[in-house]
């Protein structure tokens, strides 16, 4: 599979399965089936409601967690409880370590939410730490005044949403 090389030397798979929207047995099954044809990236969120049943998948898929690279997300709703957010991400998908955490819209108090993804990618918790949907404008705030720049700004792409300009 393709990678990618993040800015902070970490490879990240190009190709990804998403989960938004699955829930439950559909949700695991298809993460299960996601792994055994070959995805590397699974893609959660604490919105979505499904990181124990993707969790749950990647135990019963057999292989190894070094071998995947598991992306959740902090919804903007808990902002203000960020370490306690990814803990009990961490507890629900059944894993010591996240490969990447998102900040989930730039709502809030994503300046506190974003310094405590920083302790928590400077102690190992987190290999990568980045934002979703997040405009230049904020980005370029939380590069300038932050220690841990973004290593992605994974945004929602899809036919009623092209934002062609983060495209280009």
């Amino acid at each position: 599979m393709n990678t990618l090389t993040l800015n902070n030397g970490i490879q990240m798979p190009v190709l990804g399965f998403g989960t938004f929207m699955m829930n439950g047995s559909e949700c695991e099954e298809s993460v299960l089936t996601a792994i055994r044809a070959g995805y590397r990236m699974i893609d959660t969120a604490e919105a979505y409601g499904n990181e124990e049943a993707v969790g749950n998948a990647i135990i019963k898929s057999g292989v190894s967690r070094k071998e995947l690279f598991l992306v959740t997300k902090v919804n903007f709703r808990s902002y203000e409880n960020t370490r306690e957010t990814v803990e009990a991400s961490l507890k629900k998908l059944k894993t010591d370590y996240l490969d990447l955490v998102l900040l989930h819209w730039p709502f809030g108090n994503y300046y506190t939410a974003w310094r405590e993804l920083e302790k928590l990618y400077q102690n190992g918790t987190i290999r990568a730490i980045g934002v979703s949907n997040f405009n230049p404008d904020r980005l370029i705030d939380l590069i300038e005044f932050n220690q841990v720049p973004p290593a992605v700004d994974q945004i929602e792409t899809h036919l009623l949403c092209q934002r062609r300009a983060e495209h280009a």
